[in-house]
């Protein structure tokens, strides 16, 4: 077993319970992508077959449409996209 392998079982059993589920679905959502080749939840592919199945009924709407009903354009949404979010001040109920 590599040097790595094995610090990684060490530390493993060395932690507590509680936060061996953690450790686990972490380890898992690792390794399944590259076991079945698949990195779609089945929240994901439900989504995806629904929208699929909408657009054999229904025309897409184009990205410019969706943002003009918000009066904004596509240089607004590329803006937007490279800016940083402003930070939150946290607001005080006087």
């Amino acid at each position: 077993m590599s040097d790595t392998r094995q610090h990684v079982h060490e530390l493993i059993d060395r932690l507590p319970a509680a936060q061996l589920t953690a450790v686990a679905k972490l380890l898992e959502s690792m390794v399944s992508p590259y076991e079945d080749g698949d990195t779609l939840s089945d929240a994901e592919r439900k989504a995806v077959a629904e929208a699929d199945e909408w657009l054999k009924h229904n025309h897409p709407i184009p990205h410019e449409e969706v943002l003009a009903e918000f009066g904004l354009t596509m240089a607004d949404w590329e803006k937007m996209t490279e800016d940083p979010l402003p930070a939150e001040v946290p607001q005080r109920n006087a």
